[in-house]
């Protein structure tokens, strides 16, 4: 894991949406929430700028984070993210506690490796993802920050499973706890349009050359 995030918060007091409002027009806050871990959840106004500076970081949204109210402070993960449907702009943050002794569920981003190294790309083929996280559950000593898939094996029309992919230690994804039939393809290669369409042509032509 990357060095810890720390997030400075202001425990909050008023509610409604006049006060989350003014949080964003006038100080430049957004409102978020803290809950889990056995406590009552407790309202926060987090700096709008500093947070949109985290979040330029891939690890910030699978990491155990550290919010900072004065000489409080708790450990977390981001579970949730509201945004402004056109603005590049947060409106609200949701965070979770964690227990050091409980497993935790949580979205961490996947890793393709040797793409274009695979003998499915060197032959023409195009690779589709279809999963660019997955949804993992780990006790928080165990939470990695991303799942590498290395690809460097794939084969023309082959499939990648939720199944298929090597886990770090103590992780397991929620998806495959629900059976069998929930293991989803998360990569499929397959030839280019361009590519099947000249081969349909070679096709043609030499049926053409072999009936003349």
């Amino acid at each position: 894991m990357s060095d810890s995030f720390v997030l400075n918060v202001e425990l909050r007091e008023d509610m409604g949406k006049g006060a989350s409002r003014r949080l964003r027009r006038l100080e430049d806050k957004i409102p978020g929430i803290v809950y889990g871990g056995g406590k009552k959840p407790q309202p926060i106004s987090i700096s709008h700028p500093e947070l949109i500076k985290h979040l330029e970081d891939e690890a910030f949204y699978s990491h155990i984070l550290e919010l900072k109210a004065g000489k409080k402070t708790e450990k977390v993960i981001l579970k949730d993210l509201q945004r402004h449907p056109y603005k590049p702009k947060v409106t609200h943050a949701d965070f979770m506690r964690i227990k050091a002794g409980e497993k935790l569920t949580t979205s961490v981003p996947l890793h393709y490796l040797n793409e274009e190294k695979c003998p499915g790309v060197k032959a023409g083929g195009v690779i589709s993802h279809a999963y660019t996280s997955v949804e993992i559950s780990c006790l928080p000593k165990n939470l990695p920050e991303f799942i590498e898939v290395d690809l460097a094996d794939l084969e023309m029309d082959q499939v990648v499973h939720l199944s298929d992919i090597k886990l770090p230690k103590g992780v397991e994804i929620v998806e495959l706890t629900h059976g069998a039939d929930h293991d989803q393809a998360i990569v499929t290669i397959h030839k280019s349009r361009s590519a099947a369409s000249a081969g349909d042509e070679e096709g043609e032509a030499g049926e053409e050359e072999a009936a003349e």
